[in-house]
């Protein structure tokens, strides 16, 4: 009987060591991950800097070229048409309207009655394609198409879903994450395109501007999947491949998709971009519920050079005031990022050179008279 109960005893003792040692090995394995996890996802926070070429002479500040951003303080379609003009571009055959036609319930999306004039006047196609994240009211076209319609697009021009009927394959030139760009096949349907972006911010990005709008905007779902993983995954939604992909291989990989769109259009000649700074808040477009707006409206900002224009987007909302809310989260997110990467693989300007087109219209009033 003792016998038997020394067995026992040893028995349960072994299992006991068992379960130890797998449960030292369970926490080995979570604490490695842990730690393999967090350095690779750190990425360090770039400090915000001006970059309009006033500033940059003033503060002896180096730099090889400059953009120029025209600007005026009039949301208005006058103020829209008036930053169109001075971009001085004659779109010739089918124009596409690149625009973000806003998550269900997003009432911060631009406004069709702003852009009504400027699309009609160019006998423009609004396009887009369908996103890639959960819960999404425009993962799909017909839901898409009844969004765009609920907001007011379909109203003023023809709507296109780009990737509905699939995606097609374009080169990134110097990428060091992606080596092609998946976008919404009919892109190839189009000779110009007009990008209309309404500047805010966003909370995986930091801020969705011009540069947004053209890579993740302008990629079809499985596009977007990849440019939030670095190009590691490409099958919706973006979830997981978002879950493991550092930040800065994500900003990197928007800068990539983005430049391999501006040269699918003629490396630049066939794209300009607008961007309206107003109802701004933390939150993007693709916020079904987003929070609320907190800073001034503050104009309208046009250029042929997205990097510019969102570098200049930016300084703007750095020199606000009521801006803390954006200023936070676009450097909590290293938003600046995206900027600092096209600079690296030749795309764009950071520095720029601002045209107030309100000081040039008061000149000319003045001239007049």
């Amino acid at each position: 009987m003792k016998e038997k109960s020394e067995k026992q005893t040893k028995k349960k003792g072994k299992k006991l060591r068992g379960f130890l040692i797998g449960l030292g090995i369970f926490f080995a394995i979570i604490g490695i991950a842990t730690v393999w996890y967090i350095n690779h996802m750190h990425y360090d926070i770039e400090a915000h800097e001006f970059y309009d070429v006033e500033t940059l002479k003033a503060e002896g500040r180096s730099y090889d070229e400059s953009s120029v951003v025209y600007m005026t303080r009039d949301i208005s379609p006058e103020g829209l048409d008036a930053c169109y003009k001075a971009l001085n571009v004659s779109p010739t055959g089918k124009v596409a309207i690149k625009l973000s036609t806003g998550e269900a319930g997003n009432p911060n999306h631009l406004d069709p009655n702003l852009i009504k004039d400027l699309v009609q006047s160019v006998d423009g196609t609004i396009v887009e394609c369908n996103t890639a994240y959960s819960g999404s009211k425009r993962a799909e076209t017909e839901m898409h198409m009844q969004v765009a319609k609920d907001h007011g697009f379909t109203e003023i021009a023809d709507v296109d879903i780009m990737d509905r009927d699939g995606y097609m394959k374009i080169p990134v030139e110097g990428g060091v994450n992606l080596q092609e760009n998946w976008v919404g096949k009919n892109l190839a349907d189009y000779d110009y395109v007009i990008v209309l972006t309404h500047f805010k911010g966003h909370p995986m990005a930091g801020f969705g501007g011009a540069l947004k709008n053209i890579s993740i905007g302008i990629a079809s779902s499985e596009g977007k999947t990849r440019i939030h993983s670095g190009g590691v995954f490409s099958k919706p939604p973006i979830d997981i491949g978002s879950l493991l992909t550092n930040q800065d291989v994500f900003t990197e990989s928007m800068a990539e998709a983005a430049k391999s769109v501006s040269d699918y259009e003629g490396y630049g000649q066939n794209i300009v971009y607008i961007s309206v700074m107003n109802r701004m808040s933390v939150d993007c477009d693709c916020v079904s519920h987003p929070a609320d707006v907190d800073m001034h409206d503050i104009g309208i900002l046009a250029s042929t050079d997205p990097v510019a224009l969102d570098q200049a987007c930016v300084d703007l909302v750095f020199r606000s005031e009521d801006g803390q809310s954006l200023q936070n989260r676009i450097l909590e997110k290293n938003g600046l990022h995206i900027l600092t990467h096209c600079e690296e693989i030749g795309f764009g300007n950071r520095a720029y050179e601002i045209v107030n087109l309100d000081e040039v219209e008061s000149q000319e009033d003045a001239e007049a008279e």
